[in-house]
C-alpha cells in the first residue's frame, strides 16, 4: 500500500471524479467530491497493491472534511440563498445564519441596501472580509460590504466567523462567487410584490400606502462553446410610501386669527387650564402684533392639508420615492486547456429625492437630505497551469462609488421679508 501526498489548488467550483493509477497498484477513483466556495478539503488517496485491470471506488456522498484551515464556517448554497426568505433579498442577512454574528447597525443611505455592519465572533461591525469572485469587495468608505449580488446572480457563499487564519487577519469573512455561463443557456425572471393591502396598518398611521416592487431576470450561456461564456443579470427595486403617521404641532387658523382660547383650555393641556399670561386677556392677541417677517414664514411652511385639530396637532407623512437597480455582468474564457481568464462587474444605483420635493408646501416634511447615488465594482481573474506542481492565480479589483446629497431647495430670508 503507498500513500500519495499532493495539493490540487485554485480549481474552480462545481462537482468532481478523483482518480489515481500506478503500475503495480489498484486503480482508485472517488466520486461525488463537491468545491464549494472558499473551500480546501482533504482526500485520502490510498493506492493498495494489485493489477492496474483492478479498481477501489469510494462514493463520497457525505459532506467532505476539511482539516487544512482551522477556520470555523459555512457554505450557502444557491439553493438556500433563492429559497430562504430575505428582506429585500439582500443575501448578506444570510450571514446572521452562521452563528456567532449579529448585525449591530443599519446601512447608511451612501452605503446602499445591504451593507449591514456586522460583528462576528465579537468583533468590530467593520471586521469581517468581503470577498466576490476572489477579488476583495469591500467600500472603501464605510469598511463594509459592497454591495453583494442579488441571489438569483449568485452562485454561493461562504461565512467563516472563528479560526480565521492570517490571510484574512480579521474576526470573519464572507466569500462569494457570481454565476457563470454554461454550454447551455439557462435564465429567469422574477418579481416580488409588497403592498400596504396585505399588511396591517402602523399604530400611529392614519393610512399605509406601501408599495414595493422587486424584478428582474437572469440569463446566461456560450458565446462559443466550450471556450467563452456570459452571464447577465438585472435586479430592480421601486418603493413609493406616504405613511402619514408623523404628528406635529403648528398654530391654527383661530390662533393665527387671534383666538387662543382652545389652545390654552384643558382638552389641549391634559386637562389643566393655562391661560394666556398678561398683558394678553381673554386668552387673545392682537393678530397685528404678530411679526410680519413670521407670518410669512408660517403661510409658507404649513401646510395646505391636512387641517390642524383645535390643538394644532397635524398627522402627515415623509413620502418614500426610492428607484435602486443593481447590473451584474460577467464572461469567462477558457482560452487553453491550462489557462481560463474571466471579468465580473457589478453596478448598483439608488435614486431617493428628499420627501420636500414632493410637498414644497408643507416644509415640516423638510426632514433629511435624498441620494443620488452611483457604485462600480469590477474583477478579474487569470488561472494559468504552470507544469505538474505550479498553479499562477491572479486577482484583481476596483471598486468606485460616487454618493451625491440632493438637499432641500428652500426660500430664502429675502422672500419672507427679513
Amino acid at each position: 500500500m503507498i500513500a500519495v501526498l499532493y495539493v490540487l489548488s485554485n480549481l474552480a467550483i462545481g462537482p468532481y471524479r478523483l482518480e489515481a493509477t500506478l503500475p503495480g497498484f489498484r486503480s482508485f477513483v472517488q466520486s461525488g467530491i463537491v468545491l464549494q466556495v472558499n473551500s480546501s478539503p482533504v482526500i485520502n488517496l490510498v493506492l493498495e497493491v494489485g493489477q492496474v485491470s483492478e479498481q477501489v471506488e469510494v462514493q463520497a456522498n457525505a459532506a467532505l472534511v476539511e482539516t487544512r484551515s482551522s477556520s470555523v464556517g459555512q457554505v450557502v448554497e444557491n439553493a438556500r440563498i433563492l429559497e430562504l426568505p430575505l428582506n429585500g433579498r439582500n443575501v448578506t442577512d444570510l450571514i446572521t445564519l452562521a452563528g456567532a454574528a449579529v448585525q449591530t447597525d443599519v446601512p447608511m443611505p451612501k452605503n446602499f441596501a445591504g451593507s449591514n455592519y456586522i460583528s462576528a465572533a465579537g468583533g468590530l461591525g467593520f471586521g469581517v472580509e468581503y470577498t466576490l469572485d476572489g477579488a476583495r469587495h469591500i467600500n472603501f468608505v464605510s469598511g463594509t460590504s459592497m454591495q453583494m449580488p442579488f441571489p438569483d446572480a449568485l452562485q454561493e457563499l461562504k461565512i467563516e466567523t472563528s479560526g480565521m487564519t492570517a490571510q484574512h487577519g480579521v474576526s470573519a469573512a464572507v466569500g462569494g462567487v457570481t454565476k457563470s455561463g454554461a454550454n447551455e443557456f439557462h435564465g429567469d425572471l422574477f418579481e416580488f410584490v409588497r403592498n400596504d393591502l396585505f399588511n396591517a396598518r402602523n399604530y400611529f398611521a392614519t393610512n399605509s400606502t406601501l408599495k414595493r416592487n422587486q424584478f428582474g431576470g437572469t440569463i446566461g450561456g456560450p458565446i462559443r462553446k466550450n471556450k467563452l461564456f456570459f452571464f447577465g443579470g438585472y435586479q430592480g427595486t421601486t418603493t413609493r410610501q406616504d405613511p402619514a403617521d408623523t404628528r406635529s404641532f403648528i398654530p391654527t387658523p383661530a390662533m393665527l386669527a387671534g383666538d387662543w382660547t382652545a389652545f390654552a383650555s384643558p382638552a389641549c393641556n391634559t386637562g389643566r387650564q393655562i391661560p394666556l399670561k398678561p398683558p394678553f386677556s381673554n386668552n387673545r392677541i392682537n393678530p397685528e402684533l404678530y411679526n410680519k417677517a413670521a407670518m410669512n414664514i408660517l403661510n409658507r411652511i404649513l401646510p395646505k392639508a391636512p387641517v390642524p385639530d383645535d390643538c394644532g396637532q397635524v398627522t402627515y407623512g415623509l413620502m418614500n420615492v426610492s428607484n435602486e437597480g443593481q447590473l451584474v455582468g460577467r464572461m469567462d474564457f477558457q482560452w487553453t486547456a491550462n489557462h481560463s481568464i474571466f471579468g465580473r462587474f457589478v453596478r448598483n444605483t439608488l435614486d431617493n429625492p428628499p420627501s420636500y420635493k414632493f410637498t414644497p408646501n408643507n416644509l415640516l416634511t423638510a426632514n433629511g437630505t435624498g441620494y443620488d447615488n452611483v457604485a462600480r465594482s469590477i474583477a478579474f481573474g487569470d488561472t494559468l497551469l504552470i507544469g505538474p506542481s505550479i498553479v499562477q492565480s491572479f486577482r484583481a479589483g476596483a471598486h468606485i462609488v460616487d454618493t451625491w446629497r440632493i438637499v432641500n431647495a428652500f426660500f430664502s430670508y429675502s422672500d419672507s421679508g427679513i
